[in-house]
Parts: C-alpha cells; structure tokens; sequence
C-alpha cells in the first residue's frame, strides 16, 4: 500500500487550491479561520459558489451530475477547502439525503431534487432523531397513515440542526407497528412550507440558534414522496448513516482547528509551557493516526478491495479528536476563552481592545462540541458495532 500522492494526484491538488483561493470570499475565511458565528448568508454563498462549478455534491458521481472524482481526489478536495478557510459543507443535502435519493430513490426524485441540492439553492434538512429515539433510532414513533395518494404524518423530531433554514426535510416514519421495530420505518422526503409543519428553537447554553424541534400535525406528503418501498426506510437511513460517519471523522477540519491551536498558545505565551506543548503534540500524533486511517480506506477503494466497513471506527476517533481540540483551544485561551456578546461581535468587536481577538468564540465550542461522540450514532454504540464486526 502506497499513501504517498502521484504526480497527478498532486497537480490536482494544486488545481483545486488555486481555484479555492479564487473563489473563496475572504470575509467568509475570516470567520472561519476565527471560529466567528457563520450565518445562512455565509454558508449559502460557499454552497452556491462551489454549485455553479457543479463542486457541490464534489462526491457525486457524473451521472447525476457531479465531478465524477475518485477517493483520493475527493479528499484532496476537502482538505484543501478545509485549509483555505472554507465553510464546511452543510451535509444534510449533498452528503446525506442525495446518496440515498441516487441510489433508492425514483427518476421523478432524481430529477426533481438533486438539481437543486448541487445548486446550493434548495436547504435540506434531517428528520431522525426524536424526543425518546436517540441513539435507539428503530424506537421512532412518528406515524404516516397512507390515506389514498397521501401519507398523513403526525409526531415529533428534536435536535434538527439548521432546521430554521430548511426547505425540505428527510424523516424516518413509522409506518407500520407489527413486527420487529425496523420493518415498520419508511423515509419520507418532505416539503417544510407543507401546513401543519412547525419548527420551534432550542436556545444553546451560548445563546445560538442551532438545533430545533419540528412538529408535524396532520401533514399531508404525497406518496411520490416515498423513497423506495414502504416499510424499508431502515436499509436507506443505515446507507446514509455510513456516509454521515465518515463524514463526522472530518480529519482535515481537525488539521487546520491543530494549527489553530498552535496559533493561539504562541500569542497567549503557552508554547514555552512543555507541558501544555506535549498535549498538542499528543493530539497532533493521533490527527496523523486518524489521517493515515483515512488514507487506507481510500487506498483500497482506489484499488478496489473492500475494507473493512470502518465508519463507526472513523466516526469514534474523529469525535473524540474534536472534542480534545476544542478542549485544549479553551485552555489555551484562558479567560479569554469565554462566550462574548454576539450583537458585540457581530458589531465589529472581536476582543481586539483586549488583544484576544484570535480567541473568540472557544467555550461556546468546547460546549457544542460535547455532542460529537453522541450524534450519528453515540460512540458506545459503535463500539460494540466495531467489536461485533472485527471479534464476531
């Protein structure tokens, strides 16, 4: 196995930089290499800039009108989006509800929805977790009752993030409640300007407007909205969940956050401290272990060997890799590390009277990013999906 870049990996490399540099609005990079709140304006705009360049769905392959780019060069891709500054990509669309669509989903669908996902102009959302179906997602207990050419669908989602912005929404619904739990979920596209549909805020503990709840009283879905068959829905959300585990690993997100870090302990006088120098340095050996795990699963599905199936493996280590990076960033920054005022920040004032404006916002990270290890599936879990796997 060979982890090293061809020459024409490397050129490509090179191509997607220069563009990216182009392309990338420099007040975006800004918040991003700041870690300043991005607004829908802010993610929208990437997300349009890289559609017109048909870069949005940078996975999809070219008969649904993606690049067509293999393994390696998608994640060359991200890495170089991730080190100039871009945005990440909001996944709800183009990573996660369109593979599924592609693969199960009818012609109609096809054209109907991925036109608007590669575009940036068509906001998605995700409708799985629910107040009691966490990490136990077979346990939903949204209904959709098909009555003639309509499913009515009634029940509760939580925890949909960015959920204010959606235009349409993928929900695991229930659909029939005899057998074993996972034969009765079926995945339903739907449209959130439908009546009956209500999304109500769940205010951080920093004040954002992340995460929401959505409730659906008597909402009509036409049944040409059904993904596949009825009652299959489970087989489509573990196909999407692999694909958002991978993507919660998000290793080139974790180098730049490292030089990041590396930045803030100069300018706070922390790189002196050895101590405080070996915990960057431990993290930084695992961002590389975690990189090199990337590279051979990309290796082999360049080569076309099955790997084993590592995504809950990828999404445990990048969980928790984030988790540290945002722990060590708070403690670089000290008291400088608490939230600030948003109308403050958003006014123009980063900390720069202070000299700290290289560290706002890090507690309301740290924060946020106690959720990784929980979300897409709680690393507990995936633990035992792992050992069952690998030990039998």
């Amino acid at each position: 196995m060979d982890l090293n870049f061809t020459p024409e990996e490397q050129a490509f490399r090179a191509e997607i930089r220069a563009w990216v540099a182009a392309h990338l609005p420099a007040d975006i990079s800004h918040k991003v290499h700041n870690a300043l709140r991005l607004n829908k304006d802010d993610l929208q705009r990437w997300a349009k800039i890289l559609g017109a360049k048909g870069w949005h769905g940078w996975a999809w392959p070219k008969q649904f009108g993606g690049p067509g780019w293999n393994a390696i060069q998608r994640h060359l891709f991200e890495e170089e989006c991730a080190m100039a500054g871009a945005p990440r990509i909001v996944p709800f669309g183009p990573v996660m509800v369109a593979p599924v669509i592609m693969a199960f989903g009818s012609r109609e669908q096809q054209e109907r929805h991925l036109p608007g996902i590669m575009s940036g102009e068509v906001w998605w959302s995700q409708g799985y977790s629910e107040p009691s179906s966490g990490s136990d997602l077979a346990s939903v207990k949204t209904r959709a009752e098909r009555q003639g050419d309509k499913f009515i669908v009634n029940g509760q989602k939580t925890w949909t993030t960015l959920g204010q912005y959606g235009d349409w929404i993928f929900c695991l619904v229930r659909t029939d409640s005899t057998g074993k739990p996972q034969t009765g979920i079926s995945f339903l596209l739907i449209d959130m300007k439908s009546p009956g549909v209500t999304v109500r805020p769940i205010i951080m503990l920093d004040g954002e407007h992340e995460v929401n709840e959505v409730f659906f009283d008597n909402v009509e879905v036409p049944v040409e909205n059904l993904v596949g068959e009825e009652n299959k829905g489970w087989t489509y959300a573990k196909y999407l969940l692999a694909h958002e585990r991978t993507n919660i690993a998000d290793v080139n997100r974790a180098k730049r956050e490292l030089e990041r870090l590396k930045r803030i302990a100069k300018l706070e006088g922390l790189w002196e401290d050895t101590r405080f120098r070996d915990q960057i340095a431990l993290l930084e050996v695992d961002i590389v272990a975690l990189e090199m795990m990337v590279l051979r699963v990309l290796s082999a599905e360049k080569s076309g060997k099955q790997s084993l199936d590592v995504a809950g493996l990828l999404k445990i280590r990048g969980s928790e890799i984030q988790q540290r990076y945002t722990e060590l960033l708070m403690q670089a920054g000290g008291p400088f590390s608490l939230p600030f005022i948003h109308e403050a920040m958003e006014a123009g004032w980063q900390g720069d009277h202070v000299g700290a404006a290289h560290c706002a916002p890090l507690a309301s990270h740290y924060f946020n990013y106690r959720k990784t290890t929980i979300y897409g599936g709680s690393n507990e879990v995936q633990r035992n999906i792992v050992a069952q796997t690998v030990l039998g």
